[in-house]
Protein backbone atom coordinates (compact mmCIF):
# COMPACT_ATOMS: atom_id res chain seq x y z
CA UNK A 1 0.00 0.00 0.00
CA UNK A 2 1.13 3.42 -0.95
CA UNK A 3 0.81 6.43 0.96
CA UNK A 4 -1.57 7.60 -1.47
CA UNK A 5 -3.28 4.68 -1.80
CA UNK A 6 -7.02 5.60 0.13
CA UNK A 7 -7.83 1.68 -0.42
CA UNK A 8 -10.61 1.04 3.07
CA UNK A 9 -11.87 4.69 3.25
CA UNK A 10 -14.58 6.52 2.84
CA UNK A 11 -15.49 10.23 1.26
CA UNK A 12 -18.16 12.10 0.98
CA UNK A 13 -17.79 15.27 -1.72
CA UNK A 14 -20.54 17.76 -1.76
CA UNK A 15 -21.37 19.18 -5.20
CA UNK A 16 -20.04 16.03 -6.41
CA UNK A 17 -22.54 15.52 -9.18
CA UNK A 18 -20.79 17.71 -11.72
CA UNK A 19 -17.89 20.07 -12.37
CA UNK A 20 -14.53 19.62 -10.26
CA UNK A 21 -16.57 17.28 -7.26
CA UNK A 22 -17.53 14.87 -10.33
CA UNK A 23 -13.70 15.06 -10.89
CA UNK A 24 -13.05 14.97 -7.38
CA UNK A 25 -15.30 11.66 -6.67
CA UNK A 26 -13.27 9.92 -9.93
CA UNK A 27 -10.18 10.48 -8.73
CA UNK A 28 -10.51 9.50 -4.76
CA UNK A 29 -12.49 6.20 -6.37
CA UNK A 30 -9.39 5.60 -8.26
CA UNK A 31 -7.28 5.96 -5.42
CA UNK A 32 -9.14 3.04 -3.47
CA UNK A 33 -11.54 4.92 -1.57
CA UNK A 34 -15.32 4.03 -1.27
CA UNK A 35 -17.36 7.49 -2.02
CA UNK A 36 -20.98 8.87 -1.92
CA UNK A 37 -21.40 11.90 -4.02
CA UNK A 38 -23.81 14.28 -2.25
CA UNK A 39 -25.75 17.28 -4.21
CA UNK A 40 -29.04 18.70 -4.55
CA UNK A 41 -29.21 17.12 -8.14
CA UNK A 42 -30.68 13.84 -7.39
CA UNK A 43 -30.75 12.66 -10.72
CA UNK A 44 -27.34 13.32 -11.95
CA UNK A 45 -25.58 12.28 -8.51
CA UNK A 46 -27.19 9.14 -8.48
CA UNK A 47 -26.22 7.97 -12.18
CA UNK A 48 -22.73 9.06 -11.76
CA UNK A 49 -22.46 6.99 -8.62
CA UNK A 50 -23.30 4.21 -10.80
CA UNK A 51 -20.46 4.88 -13.21
CA UNK A 52 -18.02 4.85 -9.88
CA UNK A 53 -19.31 0.95 -9.58
CA UNK A 54 -20.20 -1.52 -6.54
CA UNK A 55 -19.47 -0.10 -3.34
CA UNK A 56 -20.03 3.76 -3.83
CA UNK A 57 -23.05 5.66 -3.28
CA UNK A 58 -25.48 8.84 -3.87
CA UNK A 59 -27.17 11.01 -0.46
CA UNK A 60 -29.56 14.15 -1.34
CA UNK A 61 -27.91 17.33 0.52
CA UNK A 62 -28.36 21.06 0.62
CA UNK A 63 -25.57 22.07 2.04
CA UNK A 64 -27.31 25.21 3.40
CA UNK A 65 -29.49 23.10 5.74
CA UNK A 66 -28.35 21.54 8.80
CA UNK A 67 -31.25 18.86 9.19
CA UNK A 68 -29.96 18.29 5.51
CA UNK A 69 -26.35 17.62 6.99
CA UNK A 70 -27.46 15.61 9.01
CA UNK A 71 -29.17 13.36 7.22
CA UNK A 72 -26.37 13.09 4.82
CA UNK A 73 -23.86 12.36 7.14
CA UNK A 74 -25.26 9.64 8.77
CA UNK A 75 -26.72 8.12 5.20
CA UNK A 76 -23.10 8.10 3.80
CA UNK A 77 -21.70 5.69 7.32
CA UNK A 78 -24.59 3.77 6.67
CA UNK A 79 -24.01 3.27 3.06
CA UNK A 80 -19.81 3.15 3.66
CA UNK A 81 -19.92 1.52 7.22
CA UNK A 82 -17.86 4.78 8.36
CA UNK A 83 -16.32 8.21 7.17
CA UNK A 84 -12.62 9.06 6.76
CA UNK A 85 -13.51 12.00 3.97
CA UNK A 86 -14.84 15.02 3.52
CA UNK A 87 -14.57 17.36 0.64
CA UNK A 88 -16.71 20.43 0.85
CA UNK A 89 -16.56 21.25 -2.69
CA UNK A 90 -20.46 22.78 -3.09
CA UNK A 91 -20.26 26.37 -4.24
CA UNK A 92 -21.65 28.81 -6.44
CA UNK A 93 -20.60 32.34 -7.67
CA UNK A 94 -22.37 35.48 -8.93
CA UNK A 95 -21.07 37.64 -10.64
CA UNK A 96 -21.14 41.85 -10.23
CA UNK A 97 -19.74 44.56 -9.80
CA UNK A 98 -19.49 46.36 -6.67
CA UNK A 99 -21.99 48.92 -7.73
CA UNK A 100 -24.58 47.19 -8.87
CA UNK A 101 -24.56 44.25 -5.77
CA UNK A 102 -27.70 42.30 -5.78
CA UNK A 103 -28.16 41.61 -2.00
CA UNK A 104 -29.82 38.44 -2.89
CA UNK A 105 -26.82 36.86 -4.92
CA UNK A 106 -24.72 38.06 -1.92
CA UNK A 107 -27.11 36.60 0.37
CA UNK A 108 -26.53 32.98 -1.74
CA UNK A 109 -22.94 32.85 -1.91
CA UNK A 110 -22.88 33.81 1.72
CA UNK A 111 -25.39 30.42 2.23
CA UNK A 112 -23.58 28.21 0.33
CA UNK A 113 -19.96 29.00 0.06
CA UNK A 114 -19.73 29.92 3.95
CA UNK A 115 -22.35 28.37 5.95
CA UNK A 116 -22.53 25.56 4.12
CA UNK A 117 -18.48 24.94 4.65
CA UNK A 118 -19.27 25.68 8.16
CA UNK A 119 -21.62 23.08 8.40
CA UNK A 120 -19.67 20.74 6.76
CA UNK A 121 -16.80 20.80 9.05
CA UNK A 122 -19.56 20.51 12.22
CA UNK A 123 -21.10 17.48 10.63
CA UNK A 124 -17.75 16.16 10.14
CA UNK A 125 -16.27 16.36 13.04
CA UNK A 126 -19.61 15.35 15.10
CA UNK A 127 -19.08 12.06 12.63
CA UNK A 128 -15.12 11.20 12.95
CA UNK A 129 -14.40 12.68 16.40
CA UNK A 130 -13.54 9.91 19.19
CA UNK A 131 -17.86 8.34 20.00
CA UNK A 132 -19.20 9.36 16.08
CA UNK A 133 -21.20 7.49 14.37
CA UNK A 134 -17.50 6.43 12.82
CA UNK A 135 -15.04 7.82 15.23
CA UNK A 136 -11.95 7.10 13.76
CA UNK A 137 -10.54 10.84 13.00
CA UNK A 138 -10.13 11.73 9.43
CA UNK A 139 -9.18 14.42 6.91
CA UNK A 140 -11.74 17.29 5.82
CA UNK A 141 -10.52 19.13 2.65
CA UNK A 142 -12.51 22.46 1.99
CA UNK A 143 -12.55 24.03 -1.37
CA UNK A 144 -11.58 27.95 -1.27
CA UNK A 145 -10.18 29.86 -4.28
CA UNK A 146 -7.09 31.48 -6.28
CA UNK A 147 -10.26 34.43 -5.72
CA UNK A 148 -9.49 34.53 -2.20
CA UNK A 149 -5.56 35.47 -3.06
CA UNK A 150 -5.85 38.05 -5.54
CA UNK A 151 -8.01 41.01 -6.47
CA UNK A 152 -9.99 40.54 -9.90
CA UNK A 153 -12.88 42.24 -10.92
CA UNK A 154 -16.75 41.35 -10.51
CA UNK A 155 -15.82 39.00 -8.13
CA UNK A 156 -15.53 40.79 -4.71
CA UNK A 157 -18.22 38.72 -2.93
CA UNK A 158 -17.37 35.23 -4.06
CA UNK A 159 -13.84 36.62 -3.01
CA UNK A 160 -14.87 37.32 0.55
CA UNK A 161 -16.38 33.89 0.80
CA UNK A 162 -14.06 32.24 -0.49
CA UNK A 163 -11.71 33.98 2.10
CA UNK A 164 -13.60 33.03 4.92
CA UNK A 165 -13.39 29.12 3.65
CA UNK A 166 -9.48 29.74 4.38
CA UNK A 167 -10.09 30.88 8.05
CA UNK A 168 -12.84 28.60 8.48
CA UNK A 169 -10.04 25.82 8.03
CA UNK A 170 -7.35 27.09 10.02
CA UNK A 171 -9.66 27.34 12.98
CA UNK A 172 -11.11 24.13 12.63
CA UNK A 173 -7.63 22.65 12.54
CA UNK A 174 -6.89 24.47 15.81
CA UNK A 175 -10.39 22.93 17.42
CA UNK A 176 -9.66 19.85 15.94
CA UNK A 177 -6.30 19.18 17.25
CA UNK A 178 -7.03 21.10 20.93
CA UNK A 179 -10.12 18.72 21.50
CA UNK A 180 -8.76 15.06 20.16
CA UNK A 181 -10.71 14.75 17.12
CA UNK A 182 -8.13 13.70 15.18
CA UNK A 183 -9.13 15.09 11.87
CA UNK A 184 -6.85 17.08 9.90
CA UNK A 185 -8.39 20.17 7.96
CA UNK A 186 -7.02 22.06 5.33
CA UNK A 187 -8.36 23.92 1.98
CA UNK A 188 -7.19 24.22 -1.68
CA UNK A 189 -7.00 27.59 -4.23
CA UNK A 190 -7.66 25.70 -7.31
CA UNK A 191 -6.97 28.62 -10.24
CA UNK A 192 -9.50 28.71 -12.81
CA UNK A 193 -10.72 25.70 -14.60
CA UNK A 194 -12.91 25.69 -18.04
CA UNK A 195 -15.99 24.10 -16.72
CA UNK A 196 -19.26 25.41 -16.48
CA UNK A 197 -18.52 28.05 -13.70
CA UNK A 198 -15.11 29.37 -15.54
CA UNK A 199 -16.92 29.78 -18.62
CA UNK A 200 -19.65 31.39 -16.68
CA UNK A 201 -17.29 34.11 -15.23
CA UNK A 202 -15.42 34.57 -18.34
CA UNK A 203 -18.72 35.33 -19.81
CA UNK A 204 -19.46 37.76 -17.30
CA UNK A 205 -16.91 39.67 -17.01
CA UNK A 206 -17.15 40.40 -21.04
CA UNK A 207 -20.89 41.50 -20.32
CA UNK A 208 -20.05 43.72 -17.91
CA UNK A 209 -17.24 45.49 -19.69
CA UNK A 210 -14.22 44.68 -18.04
CA UNK A 211 -12.46 42.68 -20.89
CA UNK A 212 -13.66 42.70 -24.79
CA UNK A 213 -14.86 39.16 -25.16
CA UNK A 214 -14.61 36.12 -22.88
CA UNK A 215 -11.92 34.81 -25.02
CA UNK A 216 -9.97 38.22 -23.91
CA UNK A 217 -11.23 37.46 -20.41
CA UNK A 218 -9.31 33.85 -20.01
CA UNK A 219 -6.46 34.98 -22.23
CA UNK A 220 -5.68 37.82 -19.55
CA UNK A 221 -6.24 34.88 -16.62
CA UNK A 222 -3.41 32.56 -18.37
CA UNK A 223 -1.55 35.73 -18.80
CA UNK A 224 -1.70 36.18 -14.79
CA UNK A 225 -0.29 32.45 -14.70
CA UNK A 226 3.33 31.58 -14.83
CA UNK A 227 2.45 27.87 -15.99
CA UNK A 228 0.82 29.38 -18.73
CA UNK A 229 -2.87 27.54 -19.33
CA UNK A 230 -5.75 27.15 -17.00
CA UNK A 231 -6.12 25.00 -14.41
CA UNK A 232 -7.31 21.11 -15.46
CA UNK A 233 -10.21 19.46 -12.96
CA UNK A 234 -7.19 16.44 -12.67
CA UNK A 235 -4.66 19.03 -10.93
CA UNK A 236 -7.40 19.79 -8.51
CA UNK A 237 -8.60 16.30 -7.84
CA UNK A 238 -5.10 15.29 -7.63
CA UNK A 239 -4.43 17.48 -5.01
CA UNK A 240 -7.94 16.60 -3.33
CA UNK A 241 -6.42 13.30 -3.18
CA UNK A 242 -3.21 13.90 -1.80
CA UNK A 243 -4.63 15.54 1.26
CA UNK A 244 -6.59 12.97 1.90
CA UNK A 245 -4.28 10.64 2.12
CA UNK A 246 -1.19 9.29 4.52
CA UNK A 247 1.25 11.72 2.02
CA UNK A 248 -0.53 15.07 4.05
CA UNK A 249 -0.28 13.14 7.36
CA UNK A 250 1.64 16.37 8.74
CA UNK A 251 -0.28 18.69 6.63
CA UNK A 252 -3.24 20.63 8.85
CA UNK A 253 -4.49 24.05 8.63
CA UNK A 254 -2.99 24.93 5.22
CA UNK A 255 -4.05 26.19 2.20
CA UNK A 256 -2.58 24.59 -0.91
CA UNK A 257 -2.44 26.79 -3.76
CA UNK A 258 -2.95 24.78 -7.09
CA UNK A 259 -3.34 27.42 -9.36
CA UNK A 260 -0.16 27.69 -11.70
CA UNK A 261 1.38 30.28 -9.97
CA UNK A 262 -1.26 32.54 -10.28
CA UNK A 263 -1.98 33.89 -7.08
CA UNK A 264 1.58 34.03 -5.38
Amino acid sequence: MTHMDLTGRSALVTGGAQGLGEGMAHALAQAGARVVIADIQDDRGAKLAETLGTGHGFVHLDVTDDASWEAAAAAAVEQLGGLDILVNNAGVEVSSLLADLDPDGVRTMLEVNVLGTALGIKHAFRTMRPGGAAGNGGSVINIASVAATIAFPAIAVYSATKSAVDRLTRVAAMESGKLGYGVRVNCLYPGLVPNEMGAGLANDVARLGLFGSPEEAVGAVVELTPSGRLAATEDIANAVVFLASDSAAFVNGAGLPVDGGMGM
